[in-house]
C-alpha cells in the first residue's frame, strides 16, 4: 500500500516540476517523498552487487550512499524533467551505479597503505574491489541489452523490485514483466556463457 502511496505522490511532484511551480522546494518535496525507496534500492544494490565496498577500508554503508546519490539527484533535476514515476527512479538507479562505479574505481587506484616494519610485506597489487574484469563485462553485458530487457533486468534483478513492483512502475502487466526478465536472461546467458562454470 505505501508503495502504491509513494508512486502516485512521486507522480504529483513530478507534475508539478513540469509546471509553473519553483522547481528547488518541489524537487526537494520529492526527493523528500521518495527517500525510503531510494534508500532501500541504494541498499540493494550497495549489498548485491557491490558487497566489496561494504568492509575496509571503505565501509560504505546505504545512509551515506543515499546522501551522495541524492546530491547527485538535486543536481540532475535541475535540468533532467522526469515525466513518469519510470523515469524518475531510471534517473535514481542510473546514479547509483554511477556513484558505485565511482567509489569502486577511487579505491582500485588509492595507494595501498603499508606499515613499516623490519620486514616490509609487498601490498597487494589490486584493492578488490569487486570489480574484475569478469564483472565489467556482465555489467557491460546488462547495459547493451535492449531497453525494455534492461530496465526490467535493473529494476528486478539489480534494485531487488518484485515483479509485480516493476510492473507497476513501468506501467505494463506482470507477464510482460515476466516475458522482458526471461529474454533478458537469456541474452545475458548467451553473450556471458563462457562464465558459467563447468558442469560435473
Amino acid at each position: 500500500m505505501d508503495d502504491e502511496h509513494t508512486t502516485a505522490a512521486v507522480q504529483r511532484y513530478l507534475d508539478d516540476l513540469a509546471g509553473d511551480s519553483p522547481a528547488e522546494p518541489v524537487v526537494r518535496a520529492l526527493l523528500d517523498r521518495a527517500v525510503r525507496r531510494l534508500h532501500q534500492l541504494c541498499a540493494t544494490l550497495l549489498h548485491r552487487s557491490y558487497p566489496r565496498l561494504t568492509r575496509p577500508p571503505l565501509n560504505l554503508q546505504a545512509d551515506e550512499m543515499l546522501s551522495a546519490v541524492v546530491e547527485r539527484l538535486l543536481k540532475a533535476l535541475r535540468e533532467v524533467r522526469p515525466g513518469t514515476v519510470r523515469q524518475f527512479f531510471a534517473l535514481a538507479g542510473q546514479h547509483m551505479r554511477w556513484e558505485l562505479n565511482d567509489m569502486a574505481r577511487r579505491l582500485d587506484e588509492q595507494p595501498t597503505g603499508v606499515e613499516l616494519l623490519d620486514e616490509l610485506v609487498p601490498a597487494p597489487a589490486s584493492s578488490d574491489s569487486g570489480l574484475t574484469s569478469d564483472g565489467r563485462r556482465m555489467l557491460e553485458a546488462i547495459g547493451g541489452l535492449p531497453e525494455d530487457e534492461r530496465e526490467t533486468f535493473d529494476l528486478v534483478r539489480i534494485q531487488g523490485m518484485t515483479q509485480a513492483e516493476a510492473a507497476h512502475v513501468l506501467g505494463v502487466s506482470a507477464m510482460t514483466v515476466k516475458r522482458r526478465l526471461d529474454r533478458s536472461l537469456q541474452l545475458l546467458t548467451e553473450r556471458l556463457s563462457d562464465l558459467r562454470p563447468n558442469e560435473s
